[in-house]
This record gives structure tokens, C-alpha cells and sequence, in this order.
């Protein structure tokens, strides 16, 4: 069933105000959402340097700007930093747990909580439950909800998608009151040592944009590789190490 990469039509949208960086126009390619996807296509892809949400798989297309640059942590290399280490051992106490819906109660209460506190200035807000479902939903049956409960409470849930050389990890939210845990980095953390485990060698970050705060957290996942002129490489111009 997989298509040949040449063979897709793909679709850009008029430039729209950008979600990242403000003043800032963006414009989006979109794969046709009638394409049918399986794992090996959603897999090249991404190493195309696309992204889901929902259904529909996307990559930054504008003009006048390249400040998104795809980025994954490359597992066999990755060693975790001091900070990163505190983060692991605070979170020794949560069972973490892979499901596969994420159509309850309990989760959305979680993900609404965890929008009107955090990204209360976002585009997710005011949270609502059919948006919940269409952006998380598990499309294509390799997506995996990572429940990190603490005697059973659930204080995250880490969305993560299952392709071929590893996971991309697709979002986060926690329990605002748990925010001193770190959940968001220990979630990517578990992923790394999830990956290893299954002798999976990337998780995919997504986007790193240098000029946006909300993105600055994936330049401590080192070493990080970077996606330039369609070549993954060790953050050639050491624009990321840096920062």
C-alpha cells in the first residue's frame, strides 16, 4: 500500500500569522488528506522532516523564513546531563503504562487542566473535547498513550507515534500541580530509554526554532541531529550546542 514519495500531491495554505514566532508570517505544505498511510510511508516522511497532527501530516513551507528545523535525538549517543539525571531519579515512583485510546474522561480532564494553565494564550485554547480527539487521535494504529501514574493517579500522558526507526513524540500534557517533577522532560527522557530498550535509534523532537521559548527545551537533548538540506547531520553549524 505504501506510495512512492513522488507520487504524493501535497497542498500549501495561504500565509497565515505564525504560531511560534510573532510578526511572523508561516506557510504550510500538507500531504493530501484522501492519501492512505501506512507506518513505512508516515516513516519516510518524517525523515523528510514532516509531522502529524491528527490526521493530517505537515511541514513548514514558507518563503521568506527557515527558522523550523526538524531535530531527534540520535539514542545509542545520548547521555543525560546533570539536570536531566535529578529529573530521572524525582520520577523513580511512576508506573508508566502504554494504552491505546485516549478517548476517557480522566485523560481529558487531565488535558484540560493542563491547557488553561499552562497555554492559556495558545491556539489549543479554551480546550475543547472534539479538538482533544482530532489532534491526539491514533489515525494510522501506530500510536502509543504513555500514562505515568503515581499510586494510580495519572499525572501525564505523553502521545508518541511508533514508526519504523523510532518514536516521534507528538505531545505532552501533565497535572499542573505536578509541575516540579518536570513530567514534559521526563517523558522524553523515558522515551529515549524506551527506544533503547526496543533498539529503536531516534525519538523525533519536532521542530527546534531557535527564536522561540516554548521550543528552547529540546536544545538540552545532546547531542541533537538536525535536518539541512534534507540531510540529518550533528547540528552542523553548531547553532543548537550553543544555544
Amino acid at each position: 500500500m505504501t506510495s512512492s514519495l513522488r507520487d504524493l500531491k501535497v497542498y500549501t495554505t495561504y500565509p497565515h500569522r505564525c504560531s511560534y514566532l510573532e510578526g511572523e508570517e508561516a506557510t504550510t505544505l500538507f500531504i493530501d488528506p484522501r492519501q492512505p498511510v501506512d507506518q513505512t510511508l508516515y516513516s519516510n516522511l518524517s525523515l523528510l522532516g514532516f509531522r502529524r497532527s491528527g490526521n493530517h501530516i505537515y511541514r513548514p513551507h514558507c518563503s521568506h523564513c527557515n527558522a523550523c528545523i526538524p531535530a531527534r535525538i540520535p539514542v545509542a549517543d545520548f547521555k543525560p546531563n546533570r539536570a536531566q539525571r535529578r529529573c530521572l531519579r524525582r520520577n523513580r515512583d511512576l508506573d508508566v503504562r502504554s494504552c491505546k485510546s485516549i478517548a476517557s474522561d480522566e485523560a481529558y480532564e487531565l488535558y484540560d487542566r493542563y491547557i488553561r494553565a499552562r497555554h492559556a494564550d495558545g491556539d489549543m485554547y479554551p480546550p475543547d473535547r472534539d479538538q482533544f480527539e482530532s489532534f491526539l487521535n491514533n489515525p494510522w494504529g501506530c500510536t502509543e498513550y504513555l500514562e505515568f501514574r503515581d499510586d494510580g493517579r495519572l499525572v501525564a500522558i505523553a502521545v508518541a507515534d511508533l514508526m519504523l526507526d523510532g518514536l516521534s513524540a507528538i505531545y505532552t500534557f501533565y497535572d499542573p500541580d505536578e509541575e516540579a517533577r518536570s513530567p514534559g522532560r521526563f517523558a522524553i527522557l523515558w522515551q529515549v530509554e524506551h527506544c533503547r530498550t526496543r533498539q529503536l535509534p531516534y525519538v523525533y523532537l519536532g521542530y527546534w526554532i531557535r527564536n522561540c521559548r516554548k521550543m528552547a527545551y529540546k536544545a538540552d537533548y545532546q547531542p541533537l541531529e538536525v535536518l539541512v538540506g534534507n540531510q540529518w547531520q550533528r547540528d552542523p553549524e553548531g547553532l543548537i550546542e550553543s544555544y
